[in-house]
């Protein structure tokens, strides 16, 4: 008997999940878009399955400005286990080395200044990133280390939230790239015991925060109840990642030449750069950059 292709739906939007521990990004978003039943669907940067918390998905129209949320600053709270380095850099790789720990807080203390600002960061080979269009990760499963050059990061925040015996909370907030296991075991080395982060939650992305994020289980309590479309009401407009851009209105007449590719003057625009662009009456159209001629030109539009 032939199988039924399911019919999805056309959805449009962004979820913010409280993505759980063991999902990788991709499992997380699968599964949201079988609960949403959505066509079309993308997250907005990976976080390794040890992580937990601030996972936008973006859906439909959504998804063609997730390289914007990709791109945004972000936000952890980590614990890092002092004594302790494993192949991964976190919890679930195996146990390189134990050394005796003699640090209390002072010595943290002393230590954090070196790691805040723009830094140097040689990425993990336990990482999504490509050498020969193979992720660094399947060749250190394979017992294969390169050579990676190290890039910079900033550091806004690194601040230490408490010490309890060999386990040392952390809060930062960081550029994107960055990889906190990296900070963690960079911070370890510097400590003389070296370290890994045994938990890793993320507080922010971009415009996003932990008070705006679902957990799975509240999605599937909302479909056991009331299917794909009781999931609606978690979705946040189109925009909402883009919230803190520059807004032009365009009057409908402007409207209708710029959603025909064609770049208008607009009254209030910035000088200069990316804005989000409404028609007139208040709906979001797409994103637009100023042009050598001080005009918006249509960037990214949304399909009416």
């Amino acid at each position: 008997m032939a199988q039924v292709k399911r019919i999805r739906r056309q959805v449009h939007g962004v979820l913010v999940l409280d993505k759980p521990r063991g999902f990788s990004s991709n499992a997380a978003l699968q599964k949201v878009r079988w609960l949403l039943n959505a066509e079309k669907a993308g997250h907005t940067g990976s976080l390794d399955p040890l992580a937990t918390g601030v996972l936008p998905l973006c859906f439909g129209e959504a998804t063609k400005f997730s390289q914007y949320l990709l791109d945004a600053d972000k936000g952890y709270s980590t614990v890092a286990q002092l004594g302790v380095t494993t192949t991964t850099g976190d919890a679930e790789g195996e146990v390189l080395e134990r050394r005796a720990v003699a640090v209390d807080e002072a010595a943290i203390q002393a230590a954090l200044p070196a790691f805040r600002g723009q830094i140097e960061q040689i990425p993990p080979m336990y990482s999504a990133l490509k050498r020969d269009g193979q992720p660094l990760y399947k060749l250190a499963r394979a017992g294969e280390v390169v050579e990676r050059e190290a890039r910079s990061v900033t550091i806004a925040r690194l601040e230490l939230l408490a010490l309890q015996e060999d386990r040392a909370t952390l809060e930062v907030a960081c550029s994107k790239g960055t990889y906190v296991r990296t900070l963690v075991e960079d911070l370890g080395a510097r400590l003389g015991c070296g370290a890994h982060v045994a938990e890793l939650r993320r507080t922010q992305a971009g415009p996003f925060g932990l008070a705006q994020a679902i957990s799975l289980d509240e999605l599937e309590a909302a479909h056991a109840e009331g299917g794909s479309e009781a999931l609606d009401r978690f979705l946040l407009p189109v925009d909402s990642g883009l919230e803190h851009w520059p807004l032009v209105q365009l009057t409908q007449h402007s409207a209708y030449y710029w959603l025909h590719g064609q770049p208008v003057r607009a009254a209030n625009a910035p000088k200069f750069g990316l804005m989000r662009v409404q028609d007139d009456q208040g709906r979001f159209i797409g994103i637009g950059e100023i042009d050598d001629e001080g005009q918006v030109a249509p960037r990214r539009l949304i399909r009416s």
